[in-house]
């Protein structure tokens, strides 16, 4: 199991710029924003981020993502311009195998910010979190072999890239190859 039973609402990830805390119900309007701002690169990947998305949608997911850690089985991270506030983007852990100790790991970036390592720093710290909190052995970051941003990020934060693994990932209502990475401790070191 691990040790989250509750949303941990003190915990923070920081590495200047960047801070990283669990979701809270009042980021709804933030994220909502972020994800307008943002529909023209990140909505190319992530299916959730559309014109027609809602501050219902904004609600719900955060609502989710609260649950995910009661659950111990989400892990996901609002990420904040430590100096401003404003909202980067999100992170976080999922499909969370705790037999096997491994997690995926995923993250977006608002459009205005992209570009600036802030994806990469993000996800090392998450993953040291996976490690040092979760235990995990193995953190996979799987993406579209065509999305080479995230590609980059991967490879900026030391996972090691694998292969394409056939029919691995969801992507638009249809089944896509996947470009597979992985994150060991020792990769972080």
């Amino acid at each position: 199991m691990s040790r989250y039973k509750t949303q941990p609402d003190a915990l923070e990830l920081i590495d200047d710029p960047l801070q990283l805390r669990p979701w809270h119900d009042d980021d709804a309007s933030a994220l909502f924003e972020a994800a307008h701002e943002s529909i023209a690169t990140v909505g190319q990947w992530l299916p959730w981020c559309r014109a027609d998305y809602e501050m219902d949608d904004a609600r719900a997911w955060i609502s989710q993502c609260r649950s995910g850690w009661q659950d111990g089985e989400l892990f996901a991270f609002a990420a904040f311009d430590a100096r401003s506030g404003a909202l980067l983007g999100g992170i976080g852990l999922n499909q969370y195998n705790r037999l096997q100790g491994s997690a995926n790991l995923g993250y977006w970036i608002r459009q205005s910010c992209q570009g600036q390592g802030l994806a990469a720093t993000a996800a090392r710290l998450v993953a040291r979190f996976g490690f040092e909190q979760l235990n995990l052995l193995r953190v996979e970051i799987v993406v579209s072999p065509e999305n080479q941003p995230s590609r980059r990020t991967a490879e900026k934060t030391g996972a090691k890239f694998e292969g394409i693994a056939r029919k691995r990932l969801w992507m638009a209502e249809q089944v896509h190859d996947a470009a597979v990475y992985a994150l060991t401790a020792q990769d972080l070191a």
